[in-house]
C-alpha cells in the first residue's frame, strides 16, 4: 500500500507539472505543424492542348506550338498567293488566245475583201519612217570598206522591211532567224556592226531596246559545280530585248576536258536561242577557222545560226581611211606627209605579230596625238611664237608625230610585240 501510494503521488505530480506547462505555453505552439503534400499530377498525352490552360496560350510560352501555327499560317498565305498567280496567268493566257482568235478572224475577213492591187506603201517610206535608212547611213559613215558585210546587213534589213509591209496587208509572217555568226580577225568592226544591227532590229520592232551586251567565257562559265547556270542566265537576262555578242565563242567548249563547265553554258544558250527568238538575238564572234571547228563540235549551235557574216582584213589604204575618220571625230587634221609616214608604219606592223586592224590604227593614233602634244608643249616652253598656241597647232598631226612610232617599229625585231 505504501508503494502504491508513492506511485500515485508521483503521477499526480507529473500531471500537475504538465497542466502548469500547458497553461504557460503560447497558443501558436499548441497548433500541430502542417505537413506539405505533393500536388496531384495529371498526365496528358499533349499538355496545354484542349484544356485551355497550357503555356502556349500565354504570351511568351516556351512550347513550339505557336511557331508551328505561324508557319502553317504563312504556308497557307503563300499557297493562296500562288493560287491567285496561277489563276491570273490562266486568265491572261485565255485572254491572249481569244485576242489571237479574233485577230485571225479579222485577218481572214480583210484578206477576202482586199483587192489584189491594194498598195502596201513604198519601200523608201518604210526605210525612212522606221529609221532603217538612218542606221544604214551611219554604218557607211562609221565603217570604212567591209562592202560584203554592209551588203549582208542591207539584205537582212530588206527582209525585215518587206516582212513589215506584208504584215500591214495581213499576210502571215514569221520571225526570221536573226541569230548571227561574225567571223574575222580582231579590229574588223564586228562589235560596231552588232551595235548597228541591234538598233535596226529595234527600229523594226524585232527587239525591244536593241542594246548590245558583250560577253566572253569568263562572263558565262563558272568555276565550280552550280556556278555556271546562274552566271549564264544573268548575262542572258541583261541581254533580253537586245543583242548578246559572245566574243571568241569557241572558248566556251573545251574538247579536251569532258568535265568542263562550258558545255552547260552552251546548252543554256541553245535553249534561250530557240525559245526566246522574239526577244533575244545571239551573235557569236571569233576567228573563222576556230568558229568552224566549234560548230563541228556543237552542231545544234550551227543549225540555229541563220546568218554567217565574214569580216575580211583591211588593206593599207582602208586603214589609212580609218585613221582619217578617227582624226575627224576627234577634230584633228592629218597632213599629207603624216599620211605617208602612217602608211609605212601600218605596212611594218602588218608584218609583225598581233596586228589588230582598226585597233592597231587606234593605238597608233593615240601615240601620234601624244607625240603632237609633246611637240607643241616643248615648242611653247621654248618660246616659239612668244609661247602662244593657236587652234591650228592644237589640231595638227604632222609627219614627225608618226615618225617616232615608225622608228620604234623599224628598230624592233620581226617577232616583237608592239601596241
Amino acid at each position: 500500500q505504501n508503494v502504491d501510494g508513492i506511485s500515485a503521488r508521483i503521477n499526480d505530480s507529473k500531471m500537475n507539472k504538465l497542466l502548469i506547462a500547458l497553461a504557460l505555453a503560447p497558443a501558436a505552439a499548441l497548433v500541430a505543424p502542417s505537413v506539405p503534400r505533393a500536388p496531384a499530377t495529371v498526365v496528358q498525352a499533349n499538355p496545354g492542348i484542349g484544356t485551355g490552360q497550357g503555356p502556349s496560350l500565354e504570351w511568351g510560352g516556351s512550347d513550339t506550338t505557336t511557331g508551328g501555327a505561324k508557319k502553317l499560317s504563312e504556308a497557307l498565305e503563300e499557297a493562296d498567293i500562288e493560287r491567285k498567280k496561277a489563276v491570273e496567268e490562266a486568265e491572261r493566257r485565255a485572254k491572249w488566245q481569244e485576242q489571237e482568235r479574233e485577230e485571225k478572224l479579222r485577218k481572214v475577213a480583210f484578206m477576202k475583201e482586199m483587192p489584189d492591187d491594194t498598195p502596201a506603201g513604198s519601200v523608201s517610206d518604210y526605210m525612212y519612217k522606221e529609221g532603217v535608212k538612218d542606221q544604214l547611213d551611219k554604218l557607211d559613215y562609221d565603217l570604212v570598206g567591209l562592202l560584203p558585210v554592209k551588203q549582208r546587213v542591207r539584205e537582212i534589213a530588206a527582209l525585215l522591211v518587206l516582212d513589215k509591209m506584208r504584215r500591214k496587208l495581213g499576210f502571215d509572217t514569221a520571225v526570221p532567224s536573226l541569230h548571227m555568226c561574225f567571223t574575222g580577225a580582231p579590229g574588223t568592226g564586228k562589235t560596231t556592226v552588232a551595235v548597228r544591227m541591234g538598233q535596226i532590229l529595234a527600229k523594226m520592232g524585232y527587239c525591244r531596246s536593241g542594246h548590245v551586251v558583250v560577253a566572253t567565257r569568263d562572263d558565262l562559265v563558272g568555276q565550280y559545280v552550280g556556278h555556271t547556270a546562274p552566271k549564264t542566265k544573268e548575262v542572258i537576262k541583261q541581254a533580253l530585248g537586245g543583242v548578246l555578242l559572245v566574243d571568241e565563242a569557241y572558248y566556251l567548249y573545251n574538247a579536251a576536258n569532258d568535265r568542263d563547265y562550258g558545255q552547260e553554258s552552251i546548252e543554256i544558250l541553245l535553249t534561250f536561242m530557240e525559245n526566246n527568238r522574239e526577244d533575244l538575238v545571239v551573235v557569236l564572234a571569233g576567228y573563222k577557222d576556230r568558229m568552224d571547228k566549234f560548230f563541228s563540235f556543237i552542231p545544234g549551235m550551227s543549225s540555229r545560226i541563220g546568218n554567217h557574216i565574214d569580216f575580211p582584213n583591211y588593206e593599207v589604204d582602208e586603214l589609212f581611211e580609218i585613221s582619217k575618220v578617227m582624226s575627224r571625230d576627234l577634230d584633228y587634221e592629218m597632213t599629207d606627209e603624216a599620211g605617208d609616214v602612217f602608211k609605212k608604219y601600218i605596212e611594218r606592223r602588218m608584218a609583225m605579230p598581233f596586228f589588230s586592224n582598226a585597233r592597231t590604227v587606234r593605238n597608233a593614233m593615240d601615240r601620234a596625238r601624244m607625240n603632237a602634244a609633246i611637240r607643241v608643249f616643248d615648242q611653247a616652253i621654248a618660246g616659239a611664237n612668244g609661247g602662244d598656241v593657236g587652234a591650228d597647232d592644237l589640231k595638227a598631226i604632222t609627219a614627225d608625230d608618226f615618225q617616232v612610232i615608225l622608228d620604234e617599229a623599224l628598230a624592233a625585231e620581226d617577232d616583237a610585240i608592239l601596241a
